[in-house]
């Protein structure tokens, strides 16, 4: 039974990646390789509502099914009727697992390294030190070899910028949705006046949570250009996509940055860069304070500091990224 369905022509294939945006970005190379495997088949993707802007517009989705609470019954039911004959779950949690349960096709799944993300924050043994990107893992998870390149974000013509094209413009993405991933307001500021003084315009990118934030740093700094908006990603990608450079923090959207091909700076506080979500396929610089023994103390980032210091973003002046800035861009 089991060689008839792995010999199965596989026609209708649906993914699974409910959240968050930039794993969702992340998807986008194992989408493209499905694609280019079973280039006859149909391509669902199961996505929550609020991240479906990321894939609305890529060519090799077939159908965007919208996942809410409270409609995973509905889904379900729509599922087992569908006649998938290939299911990539890259979510694999309780809640993909329940809305595939009992379908009658192969299903690949994303086995996440939790074991080793365990003993590297909780006991500072690496076993990730053989950097292994998510892309790469989705890929290994799906059966499919990826071709390098960036994630995909497809823009809509319609959607213009509302920067003007050939400024000195450098991008802040200063959110993140933890405190240990968000690198001090106060040292934007601070860059961003250096930055400034030197010629640049300051952008400032954030979604609905970044406001204040965003805010605060945009009046401190001359003539920058406070972009933030309600959740607005296609906006924000085409606003992006006139930056010389973006700063970030480890977020969704440095992944979105890298998604339109823009060069990235990215600061890492208390996760760090062998968990995989790094840039990926654009030119990047990840800065970090490789000289704590307390990090990561997380593998997605916490509401404080445990160790009440903060010295992974502390000790990361504005002045030694601003030294790094210079020389990553020597090299673009």
């Amino acid at each position: 039974m089991l060689k008839k369905v792995l010999n199965k022509p596989i026609n209708k294939i649906l993914i699974i990646r409910l959240s968050s945006l930039g794993d969702i970005l992340l998807t986008t190379p194992i989408i493209r390789a499905v694609k280019e495997k079973y280039p006859s088949a149909n391509i669902d993707f199961t996505v929550r509502n609020q991240y479906k802007d990321a894939l609305i517009r890529n060519p090799n989705i077939s159908n965007l099914i919208i996942y809410e609470n409270g409609n995973a019954g509905q889904i379900k039911s729509d599922l087992k009727t569908a006649g998938y004959d290939l299911i990539i779950d890259l979510q694999n949690n309780i809640k993909s697992r329940k809305l595939i349960a009992g379908l009658k096709a192969e299903v690949r799944r994303f086995n996440k390294p939790s074991l080793k993300k365990i003993l590297l924050v909780k006991f500072k043994i690496n076993l990730l030190k053989n950097l292994v990107t998510i892309p790469e893992r989705y890929a290994s998870a799906a059966g499919v070899n990826i071709d390098g390149k960036s994630p995909e974000l497809i823009l809509h013509k319609g959607i213009k910028s509302n920067l003007e094209k050939g400024s000195n413009y450098i991008g802040f993405c200063p959110g993140s949705k933890h405190f240990t991933k968000r690198w001090p307001a106060e040292y934007f500021i601070d860059l961003g006046n250096k930055l400034v003084k030197k010629g640049s315009i300051v952008v400032l990118f954030g979604g609905r949570d970044d406001a204040e934030l965003c805010q605060a740093i945009a009046e401190k700094i001359p003539g920058s250009i406070n972009l933030q908006n309600d959740n607005a990603l296609l906006q924000t990608a085409s606003d992006m996509k006139e930056c010389k450079l973006i700063v970030t923090n480890d977020s969704g959207l440095m992944h979105t940055a890298s998604a339109v091909g823009i060069p990235i700076v990215a600061i890492f506080g208390s996760t760090v860069r062998e968990f995989g979500f790094i840039p990926s396929g654009t030119q990047n610089l990840i800065l970090e304070n490789n000289s704590l023994s307390c990090r990561p103390c997380s593998h997605i980032g916490k509401a404080i500091c445990p160790k009440k210091h903060f010295k992974c973003m502390n000790e990361l002046t504005a002045g030694f990224v601003l030294g790094q800035i210079q020389k990553f861009q020597r090299g673009l």
